[in-house]
C-alpha cells in the first residue's frame, strides 16, 4: 500500500519530488517533516545527472516503498 493516494501516478522526477514533500506533511511533527524533507532534497541533488530511463523507474519505485515505510512506522508510534 502506497503512503499516500496517487502513488501509482507518479512517473517523472519532478511528481516524485512533490509527491514525497507531500508525505513529509503527513509525518507527526515539524522536527520529523524537516528531517525527512531534507533528505528528499538531497537525495534528488544526488541523482540529478541521472538520465537512464530504467535506472529513473527503479529510483521512483525504491523512494515510494521508503515512504510506504516511513509512513508505516510512525503510524504504528502513534
Amino acid at each position: 500500500m502506497a503512503p499516500l493516494p496517487g502513488a501509482e501516478l507518479v512517473r517523472t522526477p519532478l511528481q516524485l519530488y512533490r509527491y514525497l514533500l507531500r508525505c513529509c506533511q503527513q509525518l507527526p511533527t515539524r522536527g520529523v517533516q524537516e528531517h525527512y524533507k531534507h533528505a528528499v532534497r538531497q537525495s534528488f541533488r544526488v541523482h540529478s545527472d541521472e538520465d537512464n530511463p530504467e535506472r529513473i523507474q527503479q529510483i521512483i519505485k525504491r523512494a515510494i516503498e521508503d515512504a510506504d515505510w516511513i509512513m508505516n512506522k510512525y503510524k504504528k508510534q502513534n
